[in-house]
């Protein structure tokens, strides 16, 4: 009806129903939004709003426009529809009565419902967010206390294995300081020990300006600080009382090490770091007390160390005396023993050395000359076997020198001479000697000793030649030191067995043959000489000994 065109103007939706509830208009909006209207009775039923009729059977009375239609007077209403899509939007449904006319106006709230639904979601999605984000920042603090934690006993962790793995002090605290270095950022870090109110450095990381056992001292306050057993932090120029100020202020953390009661030392950190500690001073304190057990145990160890060394130097001392009273006992009664033999031997020589000489003279009177001939001849067999007797008799109480306790003038060559006509036993019809002797001046020695020295070596190369061999002995003068080598073709020493050679006790010619005494013995007296012999040797080729004595 051209009459309602005017509604097309309108922005909201518009039918009008007559009395006999049939519609006679809609204008553009409400074909607009209402594209699946068919009629007004489905239209009706597609309709809601919140009145709750009372025991009411008629579905209509639950329709906002059949309430519309039948209401006597002007009426606002929120309703839903619902198309065919199962879509829901939301209107405010204003009726006017206007004879037998009802128009219905339809404005649409769903973006506001919307809106406020969303607003509603929004409002509890933030509650929602806000919880979270509260929830997550409690967890944030947890983690990270958990991960300062964690770091706290992995560092107290990382410095125990390392106290525990070592008992070398300086590389107990290297790792300390490393550490520490590391957690706060520190230029410098170096420990000091406790002196009487000083401190002196012993290990230092970083900054390496501050020598080692340089003694630094603090202010009273920071002193006092330490003193009882609490950790300094301060920001201060200096980093020590004789030290040069800085040029920017820095953070110095002063932490002291206790073992009980007792100051051991100091630990100083250096930053240039300005924050505040908190868990960092437990850290501090227990790397701390740490450190005290460690300093006093390594302490004790290295101690005990020293006292173990004292030891075993005191028991090669004794060794060494005991070896020389051997020897100087062996030499005393081997001294007592030659004068004996040698009273004993000079009597009877001298009495058949008187009778020789008496026969000698008779021996012109004796006839026939053939008899005389070979009297002749036995007196001098015998005079040469006296003679011979004499000279050794001599030679033995040379040898022993019992009278030679100082420092004599020698001439080593008839030394070794002396020696090889008392071991003539050993090389006689079976080993060659060969005498390589150089021009040597006299040697101021102890004669009896060298001469001791000459024999064990000449004797133990005679026992290593299994049959007929060869002695090369070899003296040299040279720069004021003299060398003598002896030199065999034995069977030579095992390369395994050299170094063991010279040790007291130790020998390789069964039980009751060797005493394992003569090469010690030897290389003490050579010691005594503030000489050294070397030996070298070859499994089948033989061994050679060389002495070296430096002549003052």
């Amino acid at each position: 009806m051209k009459k309602f065109d005017i509604f097309n103007q309108f922005r909201d939706a518009v039918i009008i129903v007559n009395k006999n509830s049939e519609m006679v208009y809609q204008n553009y909006t409400f074909k607009r939004w209402f594209k699946d209207f068919v009629d007004l009775k489905k239209f009706s039923h597609n309709t809601n709003f919140n009145i709750c009729p009372l025991n009411s059977e008629n579905l209509e009375n639950y329709s906002p426009i059949w309430h519309a239609i039948h209401s006597k007077e002007n009426f606002f209403a929120c309703v839903s529809y619902q198309d065919n899509q199962n879509n829901l939007y939301y209107y405010d449904l204003t009726v006017l009565k206007r004879g037998f006319y009802s128009i219905l106006f339809f404005s649409d709230v769903s973006a506001n419902n919307n809106l406020e639904l969303e607003q509603k979601k929004y409002d509890r999605l933030l509650k929602k967010y806000q919880q979270l984000q509260a929830e997550n920042e409690d967890l944030l603090n947890i983690k990270q206390k958990a991960q300062s934690q964690a770091i706290r006993i992995a560092l107290i962790n990382k410095v125990s294995n390392t106290i525990r793995e070592s008992i070398d002090i300086s590389k107990i605290l290297q790792s300390a300081l490393s550490e520490l270095s590391i957690m706060f950022g520190a230029f410098k870090a170096y420990y000091a020990s406790n002196e009487h109110g000083k401190f002196r450095v012993a290990e230092i990381q970083g900054d390496n300006k501050l020598a080692k056992n340089e003694l630094i001292t603090f202010d009273n306050q920071t002193f006092d600080t330490i003193c009882s057993n609490k950790i300094s932090v301060v920001h201060c120029l200096k980093e020590y009382r004789e030290a040069k100020p800085f040029k920017q202020p820095i953070m110095r953390i002063v932490v002291p090490v206790f073992h009980i009661q007792k100051l051991v030392g100091i630990i100083v950190l250096l930053s240039y770091q300005k924050r505040e500690l908190s868990e960092e001073l437990e850290i501090l304190e227990a790397i701390s007390f740490q450190l005290g057990n460690a300093i006093i145990r390594a302490e004790l160890y290295q101690r005990n160390i020293q006292t173990v060394k004292e030891l075993k130097n005191t028991l090669k001392e004794l060794k060494e005396t005991q070896l020389q009273l051997i020897n100087s006992e062996k030499m005393a009664s081997l001294g007592q023993l030659i004068a004996g033999v040698a009273h004993e031997i000079n009597t009877p020589v001298a009495s058949i050395k008187s009778n020789n000489g008496l026969l000698a003279k008779l021996i012109p009177e004796v006839s026939p000359p053939e008899i005389a001939d070979i009297m002749q001849e036995i007196n001098q067999i015998d005079s040469e076997a006296i003679s011979r007797i004499s000279n050794m008799v001599t030679s033995l109480k040379k040898f022993v020198r019992l009278d030679e306790a100082e420092v004599q003038e020698a001439d080593i060559n008839k030394e070794l001479d002396l020696t090889l006509d008392l071991i003539r036993h050993e090389t006689k019809n079976r080993i060659e000697i060969v005498k390589n002797y150089g021009q040597i001046p006299l040697i101021k020695c102890y004669p009896n000793m060298l001469n001791q020295v000459f024999t064990n070596i000449l004797v133990n190369a005679c026992q290593a030649i299994e049959g007929k061999g060869r002695i090369i002995i070899t003296t040299n003068y040279q720069g004021e030191t003299l060398t003598v080598s002896v030199k065999d073709t034995g069977k030579g020493i095992p390369e395994e067995e050299i170094p063991k050679i010279f040790t007291a006790g130790y020998t390789t010619k069964g039980v009751g043959v060797g005493t394992g005494l003569g090469l010690a013995i030897c290389a003490k007296i050579i010691e005594k000489h503030e000489g050294k012999i070397i030996v070298n040797s070859e499994v089948g080729l033989g061994s050679e000994f060389i002495i070296t004595i430096h002549s003052k």
